[in-house]
């Protein structure tokens, strides 16, 4: 497996935004948390590969509010690295908790966050229908709800 090189981001560009709106398709909502939150890029030799998106939502608990691989480096195990690298700079904060959420849709993504150690928390029923304006479909199925992970540290 390639290695990846991952490091605080800088000032978005549009490339970053194209990984962001892979795993986030509003803009809006992606600029309130960049703005919120610490954003890291992750780097195979020198092509942008990942990005994820750390936010503190309470003390002691840290979200990943966002992460995405580029496309054509997808199914690699990039995602998995990233989501770890993730687990660790949490830890290295002093959280107590890291959470994430994700699309009933998100099949893949289910699966390798639990692979990764979180557990089901809660369902937040209808928050993509709620948050967003167009509908979101992924693998045939309509986004509708958000499945709450999480992982004590």
């Amino acid at each position: 497996m390639q290695k990846l090189s991952i490091r605080k981001a800088g000032e978005p560009d549009e490339a970053l935004y194209e990984l962001l709106l892979l795993a986030d398709p509003s803009r809006e909502i992606v600029d309130d948390y960049l703005a919120r939150g610490e954003c890291y890029t992750a780097w195979a030799s020198d092509e942008l590969a990942g990005v994820y998106v750390l936010l503190q939502t309470r003390p002691k608990t840290i979200e990943i509010v966002n992460i995405a691989v580029k496309e054509s480096l997808q199914n690699r195990g990039f995602g998995k690295l990233l989501v770890r690298d993730a687990i660790e700079k949490a830890r290295q904060s002093g959280a107590d908790t890291i959470e994430i959420g994700t699309g009933n849709s998100s099949i893949h993504q289910l699966s390798l966050y639990q692979k990764c150690g979180f557990r089901i928390q809660a369902v937040d029923h209808d928050f993509f229908i709620r948050h967003y304006d167009e509908d979101i479909f992924e693998n045939g199925i309509q986004c509708r709800d958000m499945i709450r992970l999480y992982m004590d540290l």
